[in-house]
């Protein structure tokens, strides 16, 4: 890494255990891309006792050269069980992840699609509580995202017709959307296209 590593605690203790999980799963981060050039980590308390979800918010912004920023942040609300900060660390270091091995994928030529084109379609439909949905590229397609893949944690603000724009790369039940980024305001719908009144199925073939 160019760059030392920045770890940032507010309204958290720094102890050994915590700096010893994030610089492990730093590590983990350089593995799957080995010219980082930068890496904050930000560790925060936002509230006090929940009634569910966390009180954690965790923060990873990564710089990847030419000019890539990529960002994972965690803030978990909907479980109805204490999420602990360790549990929170993990998952967003391993949004993070995803993210660089898609980058790097689309870097190296491994995918489809050309590494600087990405594909505009919209959401047709969502399974909140897998983490999952799909979305109809403008070509008709349907096409599979998970949570993880959206850019700024933005899962929670989809709902079906809201624009966006993504990468297709290849997964194990077909293709799947990455790095996927929201381009109107959720419940605004894309212009249609003559595929768009069919509803969005999952693929005959495809397993969760």
């Amino acid at each position: 890494m160019q760059v030392p590593l920045e770890i940032t605690f507010r309204g958290v203790e720094k102890t050994a255990a915590l700096d010893t999980l994030i610089r492990n799963k730093v590590d983990k981060l350089e593995e799957a891309c080995d010219h980082i050039m930068s890496c904050q980590v930000a560790v925060e308390k936002i509230h006090e006792s929940p009634d569910h979800g966390s009180p954690y918010r965790v923060r990873v912004d990564v710089t990847v050269p030419p000019g890539h920023e990529i960002t994972a942040d965690k803030n978990p609300s909907e479980p109805k069980q204490y999420v602990p900060l360790d549990t929170v660390i993990r998952d967003t270091f391993e949004a993070a992840r995803r993210q660089l091995i898609e980058l790097v994928d689309r870097q190296q030529g491994r995918t489809k699609v050309h590494p600087e084109q990405s594909v505009a379609g919209i959401i047709t439909k969502l399974m909140p509580a897998e983490d999952y949905g799909f979305l109809k590229s403008l070509d008709g397609r349907e096409i599979y995202f998970h949570r993880n893949s959206l850019i700024q944690d933005d899962f929670d603000r989809l709902t079906v017709g809201t624009g966006v724009q993504f990468f297709v790369s290849a997964g194990n039940n077909g293709p799947q959307a990455s790095t996927v980024r929201v381009i109107s305001k959720p419940g605004v719908r894309a212009e249609k296209t003559e595929h768009e009144d069919a509803p969005a199925q999952p693929p005959a073939d495809w397993q969760q």
